[in-house]
């Protein structure tokens, strides 16, 4: 059966299913957007007084998720996602206890384990409690959108923190750095605990989300019809391979065995350098390569992108529709996942059928 705002629902998981299996579908995946012909001519909803509110309002939420999806056209494997924003209040630094300061585009936690050594704070202390105003909201929010969504469009579980960066986050990133070098083995430990905090959030997230969503998706958008995650570790772009493969990828192996599908978020260009501790976990089955702001596309990188399809491993990436022909003629398009923004739904149907013409399996 289809969704209201993707007919196609059922041939899309097939795709992904297969996707996942790395099998060739006759292209590369392309979840392709535009907005669409037939759209609405109508005005997105009246922004709500205080800043907080637009954030936390789940009426007002719900109404701007349906505004966009009533215009958007979702070509290839995109999927219609129901989100409430990325602003950090739904994440795990606020359910163990940091303030947050909302504006208009993010939120900003403040740390809550600055005073002493890192080994002066008991871990074991930092729980996500029931009670917990931002956890119960988080979880609030997301029941209601799994309510309001059934067969119009898919909920994820969202964007609720990776390793190292919650970490960071409840310490602050100076002081985690001088961690990394004065008390590596509780950084580790510390880590590893974290870990086990993250699952129990995620199997909660999924709990709610999994039978409207018929599997799982979370914030890039990739379906699997099991648990998924992007999994990352964006505070690594400031350590070296070595810390990177002591202290953070003893978290991360595990929650990549924890997942049925995990794709990893390589978050800038710096942080390219942690790619060969990554494909060694066989429970990663994709790379999501982000060069950062400012810098070119992933395409600039293609000797390192044909390294990771080469370890067998599925490439997500994120170009102009231009640049879908040229990531074509040089990477396999089996495994491959290329999103990709039209100008118009006319445009993205014509950039569905060049991908046919352009795609080969290369194995």
């Amino acid at each position: 059966m289809g969704l209201e705002f993707k007919p196609d629902w059922e041939e899309t998981k097939e795709r992904w299913r297969a996707w996942w299996a790395r099998e060739y579908i006759g292209r590369c995946a392309l979840a392709v957007t535009a907005p669409r012909a037939d759209a609405p001519d109508v005005p997105p909803p009246v922004p709500l007084e205080r800043v907080e509110d637009r954030w936390l309002d789940f009426a007002y939420r719900m109404a701007l998720c349906d505004w966009r999806m009533r215009r958007s056209f979702y070509g290839g494997e995109a999927i219609p996602n129901w989100n409430s924003g990325y602003s950090g209040w739904n994440s795990i630094p606020t359910y163990l206890g940091c303030p947050i300061v909302l504006d208009e585009g993010t939120g900003w936690w403040d740390p809550i384990l600055t005073e002493g050594k890192l080994t002066d704070h008991d871990f074991r202390a930092l729980t996500v409690h029931p009670r917990n105003a931002w956890w119960r909201r988080a979880r609030a929010m997301l029941r209601a959108a799994a309510e309001a969504s059934r067969g119009r469009c898919v909920v994820g579980v969202g964007a609720f923190g990776g390793c190292g960066d919650t970490l960071a986050a409840l310490r602050g990133t100076m002081r985690l750095l001088e961690d990394v070098m004065d008390y590596p083995d509780y950084v580790r430990e510390f880590e590893l605990y974290l870990m086990r905090q993250w699952t129990e959030v995620f199997d909660a997230l999924h709990a709610i989300t999994r039978e409207v969503t018929q599997g799982s998706t979370c914030w890039n958008d990739a379906w699997s019809p099991g648990k998924h995650y992007v999994a990352q570790c964006d505070f690594s772009y400031m350590i070296s391979p070595r810390t990177f493969r002591d202290l953070f990828l003893p978290a991360i192996e595990p929650q990549t065995r924890f997942l049925d599908h995990c794709t990893y978020h390589v978050d800038g260009v710096p942080a390219y350098v942690h790619i060969d501790a990554l494909l060694e976990l066989p429970r990663i089955q994709c790379l999501q390569i982000m060069p950062g702001a400012g810098k070119p596309s992933a395409i600039h990188w293609l000797e390192m992108l044909r390294r990771i399809q080469a370890a067998g491993k599925n490439l997500e990436l994120h170009l102009s529709p231009d640049e879908v022909r040229t990531a074509l003629a040089h990477l396999s398009a089996r495994g491959l996942y290329i999103r990709a923004e039209c100008r118009s739904e006319a445009e993205a149907q014509e950039l569905l059928r060049d991908a046919e013409r352009w795609s080969r399996d290369r194995g």
